[in-house]
């Protein structure tokens, strides 16, 4: 393999499963450096089509000693070492390079999981900027495996206080390890390890910028969109479907025709709000359509989560196609492309993780954007965010003049309220009275002025019939719980903690306003292990 002579300022993450691997990547991009995350199981062409200058092995639930253990491809280490690459590896990354160059790792005496104090223990090691043999430091681990021999040519660099290996580094070859989390707010210097890995031993340029990725989205839509060819795109009325389509048409300006769909699965007038927000604010041609019938006709009776997200996907689709079709018959031309606002977490989510034995991992959801589309569609994606993560996104809009309004929208799903009601979404007036008791709750937010401190909030319609009294009379009603998160990407979120009066004036007010409610409940389940939506 001949040495490539400039290697572009990518750092790639290979993911061998670590549930911590996307905060890899954001926090190499809060550096201003682009990073990229494929899987850890990815061919060698499709790591040297990406020519990275650094690349990182991620964490994972794994062994190295499992039979099925997912694994960097052959010829990865002649490649990295003929390209001058340096490697990373992260907690089983660092096993993976240990055994993989000759090391040994063995089932630890002791397992370290949690908060852990680690301790140099070689002078002038290139991981720690110099940091003296004593230098202590807490971090986050999480393994039952521990390297016990380490490859020639290799040091270690620091022990935990049980010690075990916790960093090892072989500046000949390029070679580094941690076995703890540095991506972690648990790791309270782990940063402070990432930007001087990244900047001073490795000599990455810190010069990403989100103009850059305007400029180099434009560039790639103008190039793949043909200068006779028309694009369709789908406006939810949310920051991302409202920044890919400002995006898309300062790119290619008037061949974009947007349109919205009411799949029946919206908040409470959305329609009207979204469509005249679109009007005065973004000055977009829009078409409304109303296919809520189409829709609910279509979900009657399905009870399984996947299969409704399938469903509205291929809804959605159908009305595109239609749609297409009738610029057709208006311009002489139908569209060749769709545009999606298709984020990074919303790509991760709906791959699989290496090692699970399967071509496709275990889902956590088909993503509305990724996962539910008909392998048949005639209009070809155009996705100019499925890179970014939601805050940077809205650091796009912010450029590209979008209204603050828009981009501050806590994110919809796009499958509507369909998620929100677990089970069949026709039954009873169950969308309905969801509608009431969503509006109550975010306006009782925004009214309490936190709106814009939670990323994301909303009301679950629960399919079970509650004992009550109302009116001095007994009732069996309907159920309905609250969600609210913060979150920076949606990758992980925690509960956002409410003041009781808020929380008492809220259901009370549900259960006085929404008839069919006589019972309010609070989710206070982080993310892992709830996903934030219910389905």
């Amino acid at each position: 393999m001949e040495p490539q002579p400039l290697k572009s300022n990518i750092v790639l993450i290979l993911d061998y499963g670590s549930q911590y691997t996307h905060l890899i990547t954001r926090r190499i991009r809060s550096l201003s450096i682009f990073s990229l995350c494929i899987s850890g199981t990815s061919s060698l062409k499709s790591i040297t089509e990406l020519n990275p200058s650094v690349i990182i092995l991620s964490g994972g639930p794994h062994s190295v000693h499992s039979p099925d253990a997912p694994s960097f491809p052959d010829g990865f280490v002649e490649y990295v070492e003929k390209n001058g690459i340096f490697v990373l590896g992260i907690c089983y990354g660092l096993q993976l390079i240990v055994q993989k160059l000759g090391g040994k790792v063995a089932i630890g005496e002791k397992q370290e999981y949690g908060r852990m104090v680690i301790e140099v223990v070689k002078d002038c090691g290139e991981l720690y900027g110099g940091k003296s043999i004593g230098d202590k430091q807490a971090v986050w681990m999480s393994h039952g495996d521990e390297a016990v021999s380490l490859p020639e040519g290799f040091e270690v660099v620091a022990r935990s206080e049980q010690g075990a290996v916790a960093a090892v580094e072989n500046h000949r070859r390029r070679f580094y390890g941690l076995q703890y989390h540095p991506e972690v707010t648990h790791s309270p210097k782990g940063m402070e390890t990432l930007r001087h890995f990244l900047l001073d031993i490795c000599g990455v340029e810190a010069g990403w910028k989100m103009e850059d990725v305007m400029e180099e989205e434009i560039k790639v839509i103008r190039g793949m969109v043909g200068p006779q060819d028309h694009v369709i795109c789908a406006l939810s009325g949310g920051v991302d479907s409202t920044v890919a389509a400002t995006l898309v048409h300062k790119a290619i300006g008037e061949r974009l025709h947007c349109i919205f769909v009411d799949n029946g699965l919206l908040r409470y007038k959305e329609q009207e709000r979204v469509m005249e927000t679109f009007e005065k604010d973004l000055h977009l041609p829009v078409t409304c359509v109303d296919a809520s019938v189409q829709f609910l006709s279509e979900l009657k009776g399905v009870m399984d989560p996947e299969k409704k997200r399938k469903i509205i996907g291929k809804e959605f689709i159908s009305v595109f196609d239609a749609f297409a079709h009738d610029l057709q018959q208006k311009l002489g031309k139908r569209p060749t492309y769709l545009v999606q606002g298709t984020l990074y977490p919303d790509v991760i989510e709906s791959c699989p993780p290496p090692g699970s034995g399967k071509t496709h991992s275990h889902t956590i959801k088909s993503h509305h954007n990724v996962g539910g589309l008909p392998k048949d569609m005639k209009l070809k994606l155009i996705e100019p965010l499925k890179l970014l993560f939601k805050d940077e996104v809205r650091e796009l809009g912010k450029i590209l003049d979008v209204p603050v309004t828009f981009l501050k929208r806590h994110p919809f799903p796009g499958p509507g309220l369909a998620v929100r009601i677990p089970g069949d979404v026709t039954q009873g007036n169950a969308l309905e009275i969801l509608r009431q008791v969503d509006e109550i709750f975010i306006q009782a937010i925004k009214d309490a002025g936190i709106y814009d401190h939670i990323w994301q909030a909303f009301a679950v319609f629960l399919p079970v019939k509650t004992t009550g009294v109302q009116g001095d009379q007994r009732t069996h009603s309907n159920a309905v719980a609250l969600r609210a998160v913060t979150s920076q990407d949606g990758m992980t979120a925690d509960w956002y903690y409410f003041e009781h009066k808020f929380l008492d004036d809220v259901s009370r007010k549900i259960c006085n306003s929404v008839r069919g409610v006589n019972r309010v409940c609070l989710d206070i389940t982080s993310k892992p292990p709830s996903t934030i939506e219910w389905e």
